[in-house]
């Protein structure tokens, strides 16, 4: 987590300095040579993953007013008093962590942690808090309210899982048993109308012809998704043959995602571990018989669980990282 410290005034900036020795970020007082409020809250909320104000709540919230859009993109914001009594989340309690941020700071300077989250203040089960310590990608955030609200109002929800979940599911949330009755799911390939929360585990391996545009290389990964019912949000990294490590289209097309992306040569590829499809005419022109899915699995230091799809040019292999969702995060 990127953080922001704003202070207002000397008091305040001490506590700030402070809180950032312990939780990193950059410090500012505003005024007095520093910037302005509304310069500082714009570059910040664009910028870094939590903004932490020491002042007044009404200062932090006109502040950010004009740059809110919805939960699922907003970064967190906590508001301590300069005396470091109090700390306060005021935006993105769940989902970008303000409510876990602010603990962390109230525990850093002994201050109270004021969490007003409806699903906290009554000691349920807050499924996009659960997702975000899980690693994942929240589908459709609308839907949250619909599983906070069953919960809160005694429950039961229900939820489906492609993936072994240790320990103990919290009160009130059981198994769906038919995969259509499922409140929310934890999924790469979301379908029906529960909260799907989707791993963020993947990585994509690339082949692809010499030149090949990122047009056409969107094309195809829309081809890939839609052929499989594949979340793309799962994907967060890509991996290829240092014979296309300077492809433009490719690291044009990574580059649009926010994927970083690694190169393998041959040789590293054909150690990598596994059962891969092969080709007689990959190996005439990269030395290896499969690129997309030895580079997937290399990088992600998992297995392939959707194998190579060639299509104009392009093929594309999803490998996943390791995951192990456990339901006892809040004791870890």
């Amino acid at each position: 987590m990127t953080r922001a410290y704003l202070a207002f005034t000397e008091k305040g900036l001490a506590l700030a300095q402070k809180l950032a020795s312990a939780l990193p970020g950059t410090v500012a007082r505003c005024g007095h040579g520093g910037p302005s409020l509304a310069d500082w809250a714009a570059e910040q909320f664009a910028h870094v993953d939590a903004l932490i104000f020491v002042g007044a709540v009404g200062i932090a919230v006109r502040a950010i007013a004009p740059h809110c859009r919805s939960k699922a993109v907003d970064p967190a914001v906590v508001v301590l008093d300069e005396c470091g009594h109090f700390a306060v989340p005021i935006l993105s309690g769940h989902l970008g962590g303000a409510n876990d941020l602010a603990r962390a700071l109230a525990a850093v300077c002994g201050a109270v942690p004021v969490i007003t989250t409806a699903t906290d203040a009554n000691g349920v089960f807050a499924v996009d808090a659960w997702a975000r310590h899980q690693n994942c990608a929240v589908l459709e955030p609308g839907r949250i309210k619909r599983v906070s609200s069953r919960l809160l109002a005694g429950g039961p929800v229900r939820y489906r899982s492609e993936f072994p979940i240790a320990g103990q599911a919290p009160a009130g949330v059981v198994p769906a048993g038919e995969a259509e009755r499922a409140d929310f799911a934890l999924t790469l390939f979301p379908a029906g109308d529960a909260l799907h929360l989707i791993p963020k585990t993947g990585v994509l391996g690339i082949g692809c012809r010499r030149g090949t545009s990122a047009a056409q290389l969107e094309a195809a990964f829309a081809q890939f998704c839609a052929d499989h019912g594949l979340a793309a949000a799962c994907i967060t990294a890509a991996a290829s043959i240092d014979l296309k490590a300077h492809e433009p289209g490719l690291l044009e097309f990574c580059r649009t995602h926010g994927w970083p992306v690694q190169f393998y040569s041959a040789a590293q590829l054909q150690n990598a571990p596994g059962q891969f499809t092969p080709s007689a005419f990959v190996r005439s022109v990269t030395g290896v018989d499969n690129v997309c899915e030895r580079a997937a699995v290399l990088a992600a230091g998992g297995t392939i669980i959707l194998p190579k799809q060639a299509g104009n040019g392009v093929t594309f292999a999803l490998a996943l990282r390791p995951f192990a969702p456990d339901w006892r995060w809040q004791d870890a």
